[in-house]
């Protein structure tokens, strides 16, 4: 009896037929030189056709202190509540929404992780502040909801209703990435953050929203994707579980209207998502998934870091050892300047995952 032959990731690829990330629209190639210009189309190309164009600014954030502690998790940590408001000068209008800092204390700046959160109390199931802290970082949470009400509103509610439709037609998606760069901005004005340890991180819908936010704001030194699946890092050709189709019916706030086109025409996309999590180069990126998530599709999340390798590659730096095969549960790949790991369990934002970036940030 002759052995089942399992496929390649590479030719898994070739059947799908994808965009390719070396290649600009109009046939030239990429090269080192010219990635940067080849960066800008990819991220144009996902505004016009999934997320929405956001408000540019420029912006100036302020921060009112509403609560502090200066001794929590056991002397360890400063723990500070902040009110910022956003003054966008370029469309005369101002939108404010809360944020809390845990920072440990010592002498260096810190790194800070940006996570934006499905919940507003700290500590959270999704953010062990004390792990993090222990490993000498900093972390800011936004609560979502405070920026744009996760429901389909018609873009009615938060910051949507500040901004004309007609000339930008964000996604709630956009609004939420909108705000964790909004945080940075506020972040950096304190002086005590590392720079070059930057990042910023989310779960699920909100993994979505910290690639789209990673992917634009340059300032982001890492951006970490956390099981965010169909419409996130998930390559959507081929896919198994959640699709165009239903994301776009149950959530049609996430993307603009071009999006809802590609219901059941995914092929004939002028993109896929393995181009978005390329876009983070020549910068970290960092996926996470589970096994269980068969709704994300964890093999579909691993082709988009496969493919986003050769952008490394090409960048001459160093690219991740990714197996031309399907991740086995429990593989972790952050050798590189990329890393993905596939853990144990199903669809949720766990301790492990949490452990898998602080050390890709070699904390």
């Amino acid at each position: 009896m002759k052995g089942l032959y399992i496929m390649t990731i590479s030719e898994e690829i070739r059947r799908l037929n994808l965009p390719p990330i070396l290649k600009f629209a109009d046939g030239r190639d990429v090269t080192a030189e010219n990635w940067p210009q080849r960066r800008d189309e990819i991220l144009r190309i996902f505004e016009e056709h999934e997320y929405g164009c956001s408000p540019r600014g420029p912006f100036e954030v302020t921060g009112e202190l509403t609560y502090k502690r200066e001794d929590d998790y056991a002397n360890k940590v400063l723990t500070e509540k902040y009110r910022l408001t956003v003054n966008d000068t370029a469309e005369n209008v101002s939108f404010s929404f809360p944020v809390v800092f845990h920072t440990p204390y010592g002498g260096r700046k810190k790194p800070l992780f940006i996570l934006i959160n499905f919940r507003d109390q700290t500590p959270d199931e999704y953010m062990p502040v004390e792990e993090i802290t222990d490993r000498g970082a900093a972390v800011a949470m936004i609560y979502y909801n405070d920026v744009a009400e996760d429901a389909n509103d018609d873009f009615k509610s938060g910051v949507g209703p500040l901004y004309p439709r007609d000339k930008y037609d964000w996604s709630k998606i956009g609004m939420w990435a909108w705000s964790m760069s909004r945080t940075l901005d506020f972040a950096l004005s304190l002086d005590r953050y590392n720079e070059r340890k930057i990042a910023c991180v989310g779960h699920s819908r909100l993994g979505k929203t910290s690639l789209w936010c990673g992917a634009q704001d340059e300032r982001f030194k890492y951006v970490f994707v956390n099981d965010s699946g169909c419409s996130g890092d998930a390559v959507t050709r081929g896919k198994t579980g959640e699709r165009i189709v239903h994301i776009t019916n149950a959530f049609p706030v996430w993307s603009n209207d071009k999006y809802k086109e590609y219901r059941d025409r995914e092929d004939e996309m002028p993109f896929d998502q393995h181009m978005l999590v390329a876009a983070v180069a020549p910068r970290h990126v960092y996926g996470g998934t589970a096994v269980l998530d068969t709704w994300a599709d964890p093999y579909s999340q691993y082709m988009s870091y496969y493919l986003a390798n050769d952008v490394y590659k090409l960048l001459g730096m160093k690219p991740a050892d990714f197996p031309d095969r399907r991740p086995d549960t429990g593989e972790r790949f952050m050798g590189g300047d990329i890393g993905f790991h596939m853990r144990h369990g199903a669809h949720f934002f766990s301790r492990e995952d949490w452990q898998c970036y602080l050390n890709f940030m070699e904390l």
